[in-house]
């Protein structure tokens, strides 16, 4: 039986995959004199692709497709855009690192595209097969992006940790997903939720707990962290941008999706796991944050620890009462911290043309070279630190609502290490901004003193200000987008 096609729904995926051949044989025809127009034609799909978004967001109809394995509706059009401006502000943090190393390929636009493309069918999939896919089809391009400096030992070890971890990881996941399928015989996450609500077999505990052990991975959870923080430091800073937000995004997406629709019935077999995640996370990526002298390691452990407070919401969403509080929570968290986080290393990329280091040191002084560069890195710091009345403080608000919604000991014990943690977070924040407003700049030439900031880098740089301003000013913005999107359900 031929399969309906609702091609209105489909237009995100359609016009980005478009762009992507697109790009691919324009890179190939033209070769040097496609440089300066491969970025701009991936940049403009994304844009384009945002209109059917919009359009589909605006029409207000759940879409369902395949037998119920690909549904479009508030939930996933939210996740859709914003992996697509995510993906855009990722190609402008590129534009002129790519172009001047010695390392440009075209292929590198191609691979951001289909990564992004697999996150926005993640946000769609109602089902295991359409979740693996989706989820490969993020991670595999991403193996391949971290190692992109192949002439840089470091960046090789980076793409080999990545992938030998992220293999094994996947090899586990699946093996849950075998046993999830064989005991409610089906792969729909409506299906399986049915099996999980009628008192299954202890093995299907297991089986979850390997699922959730995969996708852990991906969101770089501890003891699942180990490739996060030379992964990042190898990586090109874009590329480390782009995994520290859009793909930990996919993966929480997944997990989301996963746990909403599927496993949400039976809470002992996936809340003790997710709460474990989450204390693990924010205890040791803060701890190890602290200790950093790089700021690319710092911002991966400080990753870590985001996506353990991430974890927070989702983790008590089982408890009575908190369902609706700790969906909306994760949702919005992740937005926020997508902002926050790409502003972040923007900042890194701009100062780092300045001083051609990574080091925590090589900010000494910025508030006298470089003072708006300084006040919005420090903006985006205190927000990752929670501070009022930047975007990060609401991100904390609906964790903490979720704690408090959820009322049971083991929830208001997360949410005590959480808030112990925010304040240790605060210390290594504001490590950095003591060396921007505190210490005396380095003499570092009149070439590196003078270096100027590319418009697409100045042009990320004031999105992700805006974003962070207006939604720590105004955070119904984004909680009507995350009310919107539990409304689907």
């Amino acid at each position: 039986m031929t399969p309906h096609l609702d091609y209105h729904a489909l237009a995100p995926e359609i016009v980005i995959t478009a762009v992507a051949l697109i790009v691919l044989v324009v890179d190939l025809v033209w070769r040097e004199s496609a440089r300066n127009v491969v970025p701009q034609i991936a940049g403009i799909g994304l844009l384009v692709a945002l209109i059917p978004v919009l359009t589909l967001a605006s029409d207000g109809t759940t879409r369902s497709m395949f037998g119920g394995a690909f549904v479009v509706d508030n939930y996933s059009l939210a996740f859709t855009g914003f992996f697509l401006v995510v993906g855009y502000v990722t190609l402008l943090l590129s534009y002129d690192y790519i172009a001047e190393g010695d390392y440009y390929q075209g292929e590198y636009y191609v691979l951001i595209l289909t990564s992004v493309l697999g996150m926005m069918v993640m946000a769609s999939a109602r089902d295991l097969i359409s979740i693996f896919v989706a989820l490969e089809t993020i991670t595999l391009p991403t193996f391949i992006l971290a190692g992109w400096r192949k002439y840089d030992t470091k960046s090789n070890e980076a793409a080999i940790k990545y992938f030998l971890i992220g293999v094994l990881s996947t090899a586990v996941m699946l093996y849950g997903m075998s046993f999830i399928f064989g005991m409610s015989g089906s792969t729909l996450l409506s299906d399986i939720a049915k099996t999980a609500a009628d008192d299954p077999d202890p093995l299907f505990a297991v089986a979850i707990f390997l699922t959730l052990g995969g996708f852990a991975f991906k969101i770089s959870a501890v003891p699942f962290h180990f490739w996060a923080p030379d992964t990042y430091e190898g990586a090109p800073t874009p590329v480390t941008a782009f995994l520290s937000v859009a793909s930990k995004a996919g993966g929480f997406v997944a997990l989301i999706t996963i746990i909403w629709y599927g496993f949400l019935p039976s809470t002992d077999s996936w809340q003790p796991a997710l709460w474990i995640l989450a204390a693990a996370s924010i205890i040791f990526g803060n701890l190890a944050a602290l200790r950093q002298t790089n700021i690319v390691r710092m911002l991966a452990y400080s990753s870590i620890a985001q996506g353990g407070f991430m974890l927070v919401p989702l983790a008590v969403a089982g408890d009575p009462g908190a369902l609706r509080e700790g969906i909306e929570g994760v949702i919005i968290y992740v937005f926020v911290y997508g902002a926050v986080n790409l502003g972040a290393f923007a900042c890194v990329i701009v100062n780092a043309r300045r001083t051609h280091s990574a080091e925590i040191t090589s900010f000494a002084g910025l508030g006298k070279t470089n003072p708006t560069l300084a006040v919005v890195f420090s903006l985006f710091l205190f927000s990752l630190a929670g501070i009022p009345p930047l975007a990060g403080w609401f991100a904390k608000f609906v964790m903490f609502r979720a704690v408090f919604a959820a009322g049971t000991t083991s929830a208001v014990i997360l949410g005590v290490i959480a808030a112990v943690f925010s304040v240790v977070a605060f210390f290594y924040y504001k490590a950095v901004t003591r060396q921007m407003w505190l210490r005396e700049p380095a003499d570092l030439g009149e070439v590196a003193s003078s270096a100027r900031t590319p418009v697409a880098l100045n042009v990320a740089l004031g999105l992700t200000t805006i974003v962070v301003v207006v939604v720590g000013v105004y955070p119904q913005l984004f909680a009507r987008i995350g009310d919107l999107a539990f409304s689907s359900t």
